[in-house]
């Protein structure tokens, strides 16, 4: 068969086609890429995926940290939004009367006896006698770590089983349910008569913002989150 000149052409241009797809082939499926001028290298890439990862989870956990702030905030103000508050429209009574749990008489009493007195502000109609109000526990179990005030620790630390459930001490709206890097998954109660419970370093939270609960209603799971925990428990504060 004779060559022509056309037929020279055409399987020149073939061949060097081929040659061209296998040489792209052979560079992009092997380590020959970064070799290319200006392509990064492998480790570079991968420290810029991880830097993009860091970036996004702190952006993510500060407009957590605002959030919580400000709640905090608005609780310490008296400002609190009206549609998280729970409002009662029955005449309010000097003396806040709750429902006797017997069976936590025992936490009622290192709870008053450990925690700073709380009073109403100036001018209120509203009293607060720590004494006649009754405490449900927020978990059964032992305190480990009592209330003090030096080094900043204004609580009690509570251990119970794996998984245990916990508890509102008494009636009240929750103003925050979130995740906060000193103290992990955290729950705010605002309750009547001016006073906040706070229950640190769940594992999981039941309730959201704005949620009504009552004395003994589930709210969380004990847990161990958080940078500043010691271990499984429950870290709970009343103010």
């Amino acid at each position: 068969m004779k060559l022509t000149r056309l037929k020279a052409f055409t399987i020149t241009s073939l061949l060097s086609a081929i040659l061209v797809v296998l040489v792209i082939l052979l560079i992009a499926t092997t380590g020959l890429r970064e070799y290319i001028p200006g392509y990064p290298k492998a480790e570079y890439r991968q420290t810029l995926l991880l830097t993009a990862l860091k970036v996004d989870s702190l952006e993510n956990e500060l407009y957590k940290r605002d959030q919580f702030f400000k709640s905090i905030q608005a609780v310490l103000s008296g400002e609190v939004p009206v549609d998280n508050l729970y409002i009662d429209t029955v005449s309010v009574q000097n003396v806040i009367e709750i429902t006797e749990y017997d069976h936590d008489s025992l936490f009622q009493d290192k709870l008053l006896a450990e925690q700073t007195s709380l009073a109403t502000p100036s001018g209120s109609s509203r009293r607060l006698n720590l004494s006649q109000i009754h405490f449900f526990a927020p978990v059964k179990g032992i305190v480990t770590n009592k209330f003090k005030s030096t080094p900043d620790h204004f609580g009690v630390d509570l251990v119970s089983e794996p998984n245990a459930r916990i508890s509102a001490v008494i009636d009240g709206t929750v103003i925050f349910s979130g995740w906060t890097i000193d103290a992990g998954y955290v729950i705010y109660i605002q309750h009547d008569a001016e006073l906040v419970s706070v229950y640190k370093h769940n594992s999981v939270l039941l309730k959201n913002k704005g949620d009504r609960v009552k004395a003994g209603e589930a709210i969380a799971i004990i847990g161990n989150t958080g940078e500043h925990t010691t271990g499984p428990h429950l870290h709970f504060e009343l103010w």
